[in-house]
């Protein structure tokens, strides 16, 4: 009577599962270059080392002007310029925009020296030698600053990131030609049976022959799982052959998939080969198709075995083993390429043209898609990182108001929404916070903006900076030490009446950002002392009006010699080191969206602030609660 091996106590599909996930299959890190590096995933967080725009450049055509030439300007008086010079974009711009002139300027050309404004053509009038302004414009106007789209030292993409084009994009921008990944699990490949031949190779379909299917449909499915396939040559059915090639690949692999051979017959040997060199954890699924499965460690390498029917070998595959290949390479799970959800906030067109809306999904408390729109403008790249898909838009839909639902075509089908969404002030220890947390998203839009976004009910937490006053439940609070960053061992600027009474070049921040509150109302607290108005005192500081986007934006100004002083933190003028003159200390919280206290993400965020103490200290000028 022929001997056959019979299953038994068939495992759950649950069981199963539990049994792969616990394989280890993780294969390390490594460095790629970046144009290998699509479809890989980020082993640690890269932050910008660079300015994006690296300088001040017009974002319209016009003149580059002093603002303060135009004011009082309007279509009834206008104000007359003296036309210098000319600038195109990729030139270095050889004329200065001295008071009372004006040059021409093309967009996306470097603004030339002294210039702090353009105005757009359409409200000019050219005239021989000269323009007629017809508007007035302020310091920034028509002008993408330098750091605009990304500052130096932002936090770029974090641990954990799939590189898609849109990632590849803003890596070249930022001129990084290499990155740490995560090393894909290499997989080898075994398809067993004496019936097989290789695509290509001579096939005697009377001698029952057939084609070997399995081998390149597993391996291009391993590759979209985030695998490295790597075939064998396919086995009959030998103990001592399967037994050297099976070594063989858990030799050269982390994950060792085989094909057929798993059923009870006397002539499947591939489970004694598992027994007698490793161990054989499971054999059989209470799963159709696919009950012969097998799941082992053989030498130093998972191992599992797969039904050798290519529909059977590539569901269980789907099913069972490419979830553990994704999170070995840090890919997740595929979804579908639309998602459906409900407006965050209500948008607004005056467009008559069908728009491809730019969004973000989050997750409410409840489970539903929130979409919100994403919108920095069309020559952002970090647009194409914080946006998921987009939403089409009919030129004749005016509005889509909160709660409308709308399809939202996903920019890939690997996109998936964050798991926590953050707005709010720049801050380097909520950079560090965010780092240990799974595929959070931040938008630095600084704190008013912040804290009006978490009004709408759009993010899960926001971070705010300076005084606020909020009856949202605070997850987390620290203090950080703000002041004027200025020049190594410079000790010309001594506080703030110095960098009003001096002729100094200061580089402010945003109204938006926290630091530029508590700057203000250190300015109006002199002016008041001095009998003067906060206003006064602005314009007596060369600069004031003139914001730049991130923390540390100010301070790499002052490090590359292009001003006197910056607006920053302590921390960062430690980065790059320069001398610092500290005015005080503010406050830092992160406030939760009431509605979303009890969603994952926002729980993850809470354990993480548990740790805040060891954060603290391992940042220059940060504290809690004044300690």
């Amino acid at each position: 009577m022929t001997d056959r091996r019979e299953f038994r106590d068939l495992a759950s599909p649950a069981e199963a599962r539990a049994v792969i996930d616990g394989l280890d299959i993780a294969a390390g890190t490594e460095r790629v270059p970046l144009a290998d590096a699509r479809g890989r995933v980020l082993a640690e967080r890269v932050d910008a080392t660079i300015d994006v725009p690296g300088f001040d450049r017009a974002s319209m055509d016009g003149y580059a002007v002093r603002a303060a030439d135009t004011f009082g300007a309007d279509e009834a008086d206008p104000v007359t310029l003296d036309v210098v010079g000319t600038v195109h974009a990729g030139e270095n711009p050889d004329v200065d925009v001295a008071e009372g002139t004006a040059v021409e300027i093309s967009t996306g050309a470097v603004m030339p020296p002294d210039a702090d404004a353009v105005v757009m053509v359409e409200r000019t009038t050219e005239r021989d030698g000269d323009v007629a302004i017809r508007t007035g414009v302020a310091p920034g106007d028509n002008v993408m600053l330098s750091g605009t789209d990304i500052a130096a030292g932002a936090r770029a993409l974090g641990p954990g990131t799939r590189l898609t084009p849109r990632e590849i994009g803003l890596l070249s921008a930022l001129g990084v030609d290499a990155v740490p990944v995560r090393s894909r699990p290499v997989v080898g490949i075994i398809s067993t049976g004496d019936e097989l031949v290789r695509p290509g190779g001579d096939l005697d379909s009377a001698a029952g022959q057939i084609y070997d299917v399995n081998s390149y449909t597993l391996a291009s499915s391993i590759e979209e799982a985030g695998g490295a396939p790597k075939l064998y040559p396919h086995v009959g059915d030998d103990f001592d052959e399967m037994e050297r090639q099976l070594q063989q690949a858990a030799e050269e692999c982390d994950l060792v998939l085989s094909s057929g051979s798993t059923s009870a017959s006397a002539v499947d040997v591939i489970y004694r080969v598992i027994e007698n060199r490793g161990e054989l954890l499971l054999h059989g699924v209470a799963v159709k198709p696919g009950k012969p499965m097998l799941v082992g460690e053989f030498e130093d390498a998972a191992y599992v075995g797969l039904p050798g029917y290519p529909v059977s070998a590539l569901t269980i595959f789907r099913t069972f083993v490419a979830p553990a290949i994704r999170e070995a390479a840090g890919y997740e799970q595929p979804r579908t390429e639309v998602v459906t959800g409900q407006m965050a906030v209500r948008e607004r067109y005056d467009e008559g043209r069908r728009r491809l809306m730019p969004v973000g999904l989050v997750e409410d408390g409840q489970g539903r898609m929130r979409v919100y729109p994403v919108d920095k403008g069309s020559g952002a790249t970090t647009s194409l990182v914080e946006a998921d898909g987009f939403v089409e838009v009919p030129a004749d839909t005016i509005s889509l108001d909160a709660g409308e639902t709308v399809d939202v075509q996903l920019f890939s089908p690997e996109v998936r929404p964050p798991t926590l969404l953050c707005v709010g002030e720049d801050d380097p220890l909520f950079s560090r916070i965010l780092d240990r947390l799974d595929r959070p998203r931040y938008l630095p839009v600084g704190t008013t903006e912040g804290r009006r976004r978490l009004d709408a009910g759009v993010p899960d937490v926001a971070v705010v900076a300076g005084p606020t006053d909020s009856d949202y439940p605070v997850l987390g609070e620290w203090e950080r030490e703000w002041g004027l960053v200025v020049p190594a061992a410079d000790n010309r600027i001594d506080g703030l009446a110095a960098l009003v009474d001096g002729d100094y070049r200061f580089v402010n921040r945003g109204r938006d950002s926290g630091l530029r509150r508590s700057f203000d109302d250190a300015l109006a607290a002199l002016a008041d002392e001095r009998g003067e108005t906060r206003r006064a005192l602005g314009d007596a500081i060369d600069g004031y009006g003139l914001t730049t986007k991130a923390h540390e934006s100010p301070a790499r100004k002052v490090a590359a010699g292009a001003a006197d002083a910056g607006l920053g933190l302590r921390t960062t003028a430690d980065k790059l080191g320069l001398g610092f003159v500290s005015l005080g200390t503010q406050a830092v919280r992160v406030l939760a969206n009431p509605e979303r206290v009890e969603k994952a993400g926002v729980e993850q965020l809470e354990r993480a602030l548990d740790d805040l103490a060891s954060l603290v200290d391992a940042e220059a000028g940060f504290s809690l609660n004044g300690r």
